[in-house]
Order: C-alpha cells, then sequence, then structure tokens
C-alpha cells in the first residue's frame, strides 16, 4: 500500500506560479511510477505529469509541456509539480497518484493504482 498527501494547491492569478507536493509513505518506491492527474467540473481526468521514482524518466500532455516541471526528492519521498505561467484552463482539482512500475511511462489513469485526496488549483484570468 502507498499513502499520498497532496498539498500546495491555491488561488493564483494567470501567469503565475504554484508548487504542488506528494508526500509518499508505506512501501519502498525505488520501483514506481508517479503522476498528476488533473479533474475540472464537468470533464474526464486528464494526465498532467508523470516520473519514474527510480530512472527519473519523465513524460508531460502537451498542454504543460514547457511550463510544468515533474520532479521528485528521495530524502522527502515527495513528488512535486512545479507550475509556471499557469492558464485559466489550467483550473482543476490535481490529483497524485501511484502504481507498480511500468516498462513504459504511460498515463492512462486506470493504470494507476494507489491516489491522493486531490488539491484544488484555481487560475483566474
Amino acid at each position: 500500500q502507498v499513502q499520498l498527501i497532496e498539498s500546495g494547491g491555491g488561488l493564483v492569478q494567470a501567469g503565475g506560479s504554484l508548487r504542488l507536493s506528494c508526500a509518499a509513505s508505506g512501501r519502498t518506491f525505488t520501483s514506481l511510477d508517479f503522476a498528476w492527474f488533473r479533474q475540472a467540473p464537468g470533464k474526464e481526468r486528464g494526465s498532467v505529469a508523470g516520473i519514474k521514482w527510480g530512472a527519473g524518466e519523465t513524460s508531460y500532455s502537451d498542454s504543460v509541456k514547457g511550463r510544468f516541471t515533474i520532479s521528485r526528492d528521495h530524502a522527502k519521498n515527495t513528488v512535486y509539480l512545479q507550475m509556471n505561467n499557469l492558464k485559466p484552463e489550467d483550473t482543476a482539482v490535481y490529483y497524485c497518484a501511484a502504481r507498480n512500475g511500468w516498462m513504459v511511462l504511460t498515463m492512462n489513469p486506470s493504470t494507476f493504482d494507489w491516489w491522493g485526496q486531490g488539491t484544488q488549483v484555481t487560475v483566474s484570468s
């Protein structure tokens, strides 16, 4: 089992920045994949970014590439999502998720086993 607790959401103006944190606990993470997903009202949950804990390989959705950065801190057992140049369309509940590692860092939310409670990000225009 893996427990995930997100923090760092809030209200920010367009063009601003936020950093989300996902504190993980419960087991050794070396073989796990972590990811951030988001869900806006009336929309399906979509992928944002993913990272392999051990190798550090990353993947991003096209809508956030160049603006968001996913990273992990081994000492703190935490995954981060640095979000820069935020846009109103980034407004959503952001979820951290984890799964036993796959060979390829795919980003289908149905393949992730453990989820956090979510944190709201609101970007005003």
